[in-house]
């Protein structure tokens, strides 16, 4: 018994033992996790600790590409590779790794949202927040984790193949929609990569026209969007452009990138070279570069790789510059891929789609509404033709880097279709075909442009009123990446087609698909013009329901429409200012871009920048300010009414300009400063409020180098478009 009471306190003890072990074990102190993987620790220093860790041969790697839409990380530390996207209206089809064709995936289908000229035309920067917001989402959902988007160049003329991806002619308009889209895109947990970075405004030439521009009109023009989107935005990543300001390509520009971007406005993200755009491995050591993309040559002989590496190594560039690159990447992609609270998205949801028939309805704009012919009345029309290639014709997939895979877009066809069809007939005839063979080829033309005039015509003349749905496309040529418009005139025999329709019934409404101007000379007789943009997956249906009169239009164009190119500044100047001579480009319009030059030279466009009809009416009470004297870094409190005074409720855009009366240089006539959209019922009377910091009332002083607010008197125009002023009230600085 003895012996067995002993055992029994043995096995006991053995077991407290084991149990002591395993308790301290569990309740000890943890392995440390490293600084640069825990999320509780401040960015910077996460950021430092991942530094030192690294390899030389893997700093180098994080600043190039592994395949057509990503850079690697470091597989030996847990940290992630990049994963990059097109474009400014949707998620990019899948391609293959280290090819530029199509995955062929069936699940890669995305909202196709409206091009940033239409988001532009609402003049809305809670609805660009909206878009921002559900483009983030989207990215997030197919585990992107840079957006290359969105495109705020100005659009210095109207043949720039890539108009239709920017938001206009006046870089005040262009900031404050980019900012509020950058900040709700980066909440997802993916950074934008602002483009292209800068004065990249054609495509002709791209990849090697010599810009030169005065330092007033860089500062006053071409920068101002891409600073908001630093400072105010908090942008992630930038883009370099593909062409060079004064003999340096943008992609490794000291000025733009070292002095400017860095340096000035302390851009804390990433640059990442447009595909294609480094051409130097000192350059792109030493002038603020970060990421290169696109190069074609294998990975390890880019500029940035190998090349980059020998430099570093032998001294011939200290590393405290390669540091200063990695810390970048490393310090996006913490925001990025390695975010682990970030949200999961949401992939063509119904909020994305109502969305998407939002911001093409609200971008619709009215250039022309001659005897109210719209809203179409079906009392009065029982038949409806349907002309033009662009009713039947979808746009989502093309255009270059903002092409998207759209889940289904709806034509115009279909939308008037859907919305009229049970109410009056719907004829329908395709009038021209937009086919262009490639040089290279001879294909016999799929059509007869003559029969489709002559069906076209017939169709019209059976029918009460004709929606013709022209304009542009994304073929080479129009509005595209890569090429320029080859005309400022509609293509494809339209205009004498308008002309023949003219001919056999009045009643025609031209619906313009375009990202930019076009030549109307022609179309004075045509009493309804509509600017419908590329309205992506709900193009049709939002087509529709403007010209029911189910929405009431409200868009005002994001730039003006000059009555001829040549009264666009851009082509006041011979080939010198445009596309350039010997590959030297001189801005010669200088500050004077879009409604400035009009305004200064005194040339009428035809639409002018801000236009935009209604079919109600609005009239505008006189402005007052909070006081009348303010000091250089105040703020004007400027207030107005606005009434509506037509028979329908509608959503009215107040443009605020403002001119210097006195300056010791030359400024412009006007420069918009402030808008304000909103809603009013019929009868109904708000009172509008905007405040004008008189910061943003300076010009850059060439001499001083700096921003310089002149006191003296200046005059706030209120008004509905740059060409309609309604009343000014003037202000003095002191």
């Amino acid at each position: 018994m003895k012996s067995l009471k002993t055992d029994d306190v043995m096995k006991k003890g053995i077991i407290l033992v084991f149990a002591t072990m395993l308790c301290c074990a569990c309740c000890g102190p943890k392995t440390n996790t490293a600084v640069y993987l825990d999320d509780s620790k401040p960015l910077e220093q996460r950021v430092e600790d991942a530094l030192r860790r690294l390899t030389l041969e893997e700093k180098v790697a994080l600043c190039h590409a592994q395949s057509k839409f990503s850079s690697p990380g470091v597989p030996r530390l847990g940290i992630p590779e990049l994963w990059m996207n097109d474009g400014p209206f949707g998620v990019r089809a899948e391609i293959l790794y280290n090819s530029w064709e199509v995955a062929g995936n069936n699940n890669d289908s995305c909202t196709a949202f409206p091009a940033l000229t239409a988001l532009a035309s609402a003049w809305d920067p809670s609805l660009a927040a909206r878009y921002g917001k559900a483009l983030g989402e989207e990215a997030r959902y197919r585990k992107k984790d840079v957006q290359l988007a969105p495109g705020v160049n100005i659009c210095r003329t109207p043949l720039n193949g890539r108009n239709f991806e920017y938001m206009g002619e006046d870089p005040y308009l262009v900031a404050r929609l980019a900012v509020p889209y950058i900040q709700e895109i980066q909440k997802n947990g993916v950074a934008v990569c602002v483009k292209h970075y800068a004065v990249n405004n054609q495509e002709q030439w791209r990849d090697s026209v010599d810009v030169e521009v005065s330092d007033r009109a860089l500062r006053e023009i071409y920068l101002p969007a891409f600073k908001a989107a630093v400072q105010e935005g908090g942008a992630w990543s930038l883009m370099g452009s593909y062409n060079l300001f004064r003999g340096e390509h943008c992609c490794h520009n000291d000025l733009l990138l070292n002095k400017i971007l860095k340096e000035e406005w302390g851009f804390d993200g990433a640059v990442v070279s447009d595909w294609g755009g480094i051409h130097d491995t000192r350059q792109a050591a030493l002038n603020g570069a970060d990421i290169e993309m696109g190069t074609n040559k294998p990975y390890d002989e880019y500029y940035m790789a190998d090349a980059m590496a020998e430099l570093f190594r032998s001294g011939e560039v200290p590393m405290e510059v390669l540091d200063d690159k990695v810390r970048r990447v490393l310090r996006l992609n913490m925001r990025t891929a390695m975010n682990r609270n970030r949200p999961w998205g949401s992939f063509n949801s119904p909020e994305h789609t109502a969305l998407a028939r939002e911001v093409a309805e609200q971008g619709i704009v009215l250039l022309k509404n001659e005897g109210n012919l719209l809203p179409l009345n079906t009392e009065k029309f029982r038949s409806v033709a349907v002309i033009g290639e662009n009713a039947t014709r979808v746009h989502a997939g093309g255009g270059g880097a903002a092409k998207v895979k759209a889940r289904y877009e709806i034509t115009p066809l279909e939308g008037i279709r859907t919305r009229f069809g049970d109410k009056v007939k719907v004829n329908h005839a395709m009038g021209y075909c937009s086919y262009t063979p490639l040089a290279d080829r001879v294909i016999p033309e799929p059509y007869d442009n003559a029969e489709l005039k002559k069906e076209a015509v017939a169709v019209a003349a059976a029918s009460d009123v004709v929606l013709f749905i022209g304009g542009l496309n994304h073929n080479r040529y129009q509005d595209s990446e890569a090429f320029d418009r080859a005309s400022y005139e509609l293509p494809y025999g339209q205009e004498e087609l308008l002309e023949a329709i003219l001919d056999v019934n009045e009643n025609v409404v031209l619906v313009l698909v375009s990202g930019t101007a076009v030549d109307l000379s022609f179309a004075g007789g045509i009493p309804a013009i509509v600017q419908g943009w590329y309205g992506g997956s709900e193009a049709g249906n939002a087509l529709a329901a403007v010209l029911a009169g189910d929405v009431n239009p409200s868009g005002k164009l994001p730039f003006s429409f000059p009555a001829q190119l040549e009264d666009c500044g851009a082509h006041a100047f011979g080939p010198e200012a445009y596309p350039g001579i010997d590959l030297k480009e001189v801005y010669k319009d200088d500050i004077l871009v879009g409604y400035r030059w009009y305004d200064t030279k005194g040339i009428e466009p035809l639409y002018a920048f801000g236009h935009g009809l209604s079919y109600t009416s609005f009239a505008y009470g006189k402005p007052k300010t909070d006081k009348s004297f303010y000091a250089k870094d105040g703020t004007v409190k400027l207030s107005f009414d606005v009434t509506n005074t037509g028979p329908v409720d509608g959503a009215e855009i107040s443009q605020v300009y403002v001119s210097q009366s006195k300056a010791s240089v030359m400024r412009p006539v006007k420069e918009l400063k402030g808008f304000a959209k909103i809603f009013l019922r019929a009868g109904e009377t708000r009172r509008v409020e905007i405040e004008l910091p008189v910061s943003e009332w300076a010009f850059w002083d060439e001499a001083g180098a700096g921003w310089v607010v002149e006191p003296g008197e200046f005059v706030l125009h209120v008004g509905a478009a740059s060409d309609d002023i309604r009343h000014s009230v003037s202000v003095d600085v002191k």
